[in-house]
């Protein structure tokens, strides 16, 4: 019987030693993978950030112009003119926005706040108040991009990915 336990142990440690390495090569995969969705994820984050505060910029240069053309009397096709750009410029604040809101939840308010600061400088009553309410959007805008530069600094650079839950890891060495 010693002849056959010397045999089954053999097998064993013939099939263990092959079985190992796999193992650990398919958790290293895995690893991989992970680690290489978070910075696809920061790197996307990141450039949602970027468009929005690009996007608000343009906006708000397209509400100034609306809005001092329509108070200071301009001609009409002038403040159509103005009015039909701002209409392109907020438009494509909406991409960028939702992208921000949906992919850094941790942003959502500031870049909320960032927008309607930005939308709020339409129908200004005087000159004083749409430039209170341009250096209001420039606030907001500057308070986004705070918020975004304190969450990469919080994560690392490195966003858990995994389904239903997107939070910060503090360093690559936690990420692994």
């Amino acid at each position: 019987m010693s002849a056959v336990w010397t045999s089954v142990i053999a097998v064993a440690g013939t099939l263990a030693g092959g079985l190992v390495p796999v193992l650990v090569q398919a958790r290293t995969a895995r690893r991989e993978r992970r680690e290489n969705r978070r910075e696809a994820r920061g790197t996307d984050v990141l450039a949602a950030v970027t468009a929005l505060v690009s996007a608000l910029a343009d906006h708000r240069r397209a509400m100034w112009v609306l809005e001092d053309r329509r108070l200071s009397g301009a001609d009409a096709q002038a403040v159509a003119d103005a009015r039909a750009t701002s209409h392109v410029t907020r438009s494509a604040v909406t991409a960028p926005w939702t992208t921000v809101s949906i992919l850094a939840p941790a942003l959502a308010d500031a870049a909320r706040a960032a927008a309607r600061a930005t939308f709020a400088m339409h129908d200004a009553p005087t000159l004083v108040e749409l430039e209170t309410r341009r250096q209001a959007a420039l606030d907001g805008s500057d308070r986004l991009v705070s918020a975004a530069a304190e969450f990469f600094a919080a994560v690392g650079g490195v966003l858990d990915v995994t389904p239903g839950r997107v939070s910060a890891k503090s360093s690559w060495k936690e990420s692994r």
